[in-house]
């Protein structure tokens, strides 16, 4: 079971994975963006820290909500509005609860993945966070359906997600800035899956027991 201090673990560990990348992050989206996808999320993780320790919301949903709202204000481009998302969906799969199991982990995510397709209107193999997390999610139902415990179900969906982040390598994107390069944003991995992808990695590193 995931707990409140469990949750808080996970952030503090994000904070600390896009400081580590923020430098790989804006390196692969200067190939194909606005080059500050690192810096963005760096910011905006350090402001989920600072706001979280202020506010100390007293249970599971609110904690998520306060990193939706703060991701919102503060990461600039796509990424606030789709990262903000995710969190808020997400908050709404922990209402009322205290703990949760691995299925409640499962439905979390397919929330958020649920929140970023409408909010962003991407699909498969247009070259976003998409192709990352919706093969992820996928994996990870698999494997709850099939009575698998925690750490399986985040290893398969962070295995999932990478390799989704590397198809993207040889795709030419459809949406966003990356977009308006055509064939030339092919050979670049895209940035917003590549996040996505060590989101769900530091939930398996630091989750499993």
């Amino acid at each position: 079971m995931i707990n409140r201090d469990d949750l808080l673990a996970w952030l503090n560990e994000l904070q600390n994975v896009f400081t580590q990348n923020k430098a790989y992050l804006t390196d692969l989206d200067a190939a194909i963006g606005d080059a500050d996808h690192g810096i963005n999320l760096e910011r905006g993780f350090n402001a989920v820290a600072a706001e979280l320790e202020k506010s100390d919301p007293p249970d599971l949903a609110g904690i998520l909500k306060t990193v939706a709202m703060t991701l919102i204000k503060t990461v600039g481009g796509a990424s606030g509005p789709l990262y903000g998302t995710l969190f808020l969906r997400a908050a709404t799969v922990c209402a009322g609860k205290d703990d949760l199991a691995p299925a409640d982990i499962v439905a979390l995510f397919s929330a958020g993945l649920d929140g970023v397709v409408q909010r962003g209107k991407a699909e498969l193999n247009d070259k976003t966070i998409v192709d990352a997390l919706t093969p992820a999610v996928t994996a990870m139902k698999t494997a709850c359906d099939a009575g698998a415990d925690l750490n399986q179900i985040l290893h398969q969906g962070t295995a999932a997600a990478q390799s989704g982040m590397k198809r993207t390598i040889e795709m030419q994107a459809r949406k966003g800035r990356a977009s308006y390069l055509g064939a030339r944003s092919i050979g670049h991995q895209d940035p917003g899956a590549t996040s996505c992808f060590l989101l769900l990695k530091a939930a398996a590193d630091i989750w499993v027991r």
